[in-house]
């Protein structure tokens, strides 16, 4: 996360689907208490839960003892929501184009597409296992 941000709230949650039961109320949440607007809400959730669902699925490989970190950040007109898995990271600058021909049936790979698509910055740290979704209040 960038400088300047204060964490609000931070979870720890299992590598676990269910775990995104509890994203969703932590998005709500977050979403009410800045202000974002009704029609933002969907973006976040969805590009948090493609985060979330990646640290689960590819970081920690669903170990269910591995843990999925979740951190949210508050700055002037902008929030952060941080996801952190115990994976070792990937190559999240080299990712095949969802959009391409060969690609358009397949049923996996469009994650960090959507998350780029949906908040208004994305950044990876720490080889790719600490993902950052900066979205506008």
């Amino acid at each position: 996360m960038k400088e300047g941000f204060s964490i609000v709230t931070e979870i720890v949650l299992p590598s676990d689907y269910q775990s995104l039961i509890d994203i969703e109320k932590l998005v709500g949440g977050v979403c009410e208490d800045f202000g974002v607007q009704e029609d933002a809400f969907g973006n976040v959730l969805i590009a948090v839960s493609e985060a979330v669902n990646n640290a689960i699925q590819h970081g920690n490989k669903n170990k269910t003892e591995a843990k999925v970190e979740v951190k949210v950040g508050n700055k002037d007109d902008l929030f952060c929501i941080q996801i952190k898995d115990q994976g070792t990271g990937f190559a999240f600058d080299n990712l095949p184009d969802p959009t391409a021909p060969e690609n358009l049936l397949k049923d996996n790979g469009r994650g960090v597409f959507l998350m780029k698509n949906l908040a208004d910055e994305v950044e990876f740290d720490n080889m790719g296992s600490v993902v950052n979704l900066y979205f506008h209040k």
